[in-house]
């Protein structure tokens, strides 16, 4: 047993209610009230050393590949400088400057770079994808229409035999109609 654990006939295993974790610290929560029934600091330290610092959440969807993601650093970059060479044309032109001509220039030469930037995101993630064996696997939609035809097609197999017993039953050849 800990040492503080044996001050206070404690075990080792915490006994503490959960708490809401943005809440623990603050005054009139209940931990700062178990804290100081410890003791002051001494009974914040023993928490704190019991609480982990941070927690592990796992992400939503997979990190983007290294070169997906520079690509895409690389249109969010072109996009900006875009956005801010569109604004500087604009005010130029508002204010009737001499660079206003040139400035327009700029800005359509950039929307030009922007939209190869994102082109150039979209391609590589489709080059990365193809040489790195990710599988492509039909929707959920697809396969429910291959299984819907392939039921349609087993039902007419079934029928035709079915018509054909029926007429060798009564003595009619089966390919006669």
């Amino acid at each position: 047993m800990s040492d503080t654990a044996e001050k206070f006939g404690k075990s080792e295993k915490s006994e503490r209610p959960e708490t809401s974790e943005g809440t623990e610290g603050f005054e009139g929560s209940e931990g700062s009230e178990r804290a100081e029934g410890r003791g002051g600091l001494e009974g914040i330290e023993s928490e704190a050393r019991e609480r982990p610092l941070w927690v592990e959440v796992p992400a939503r969807r997979p990190r983007l590949p290294d070169p997906v993601r520079t690509a895409a650093v690389r249109a969010v970059l072109v996009m900006a400088v875009t956005v801010l060479m569109a604004l500087v044309a604009f005010l130029l032109t508002m204010a009737k400057a001499l660079l206003a001509f040139p400035a327009v220039i700029a800005a359509v030469a950039g929307i030009v770079a922007a939209t190869w930037a994102v082109l150039d995101v979209w391609v590589t993630r489709q080059v990365w994808n193809q040489r790195h064996g990710v599988v492509s696997e039909p929707s959920s939609t697809a396969r429910r229409l291959r299984r819907e035809r392939r039921a349609t097609r087993r039902q007419e197999r079934a029928a035709e035999r079915e018509f054909g017993r029926i007429r060798r039953r009564s003595g009619q050849p089966a390919g006669m109609a």
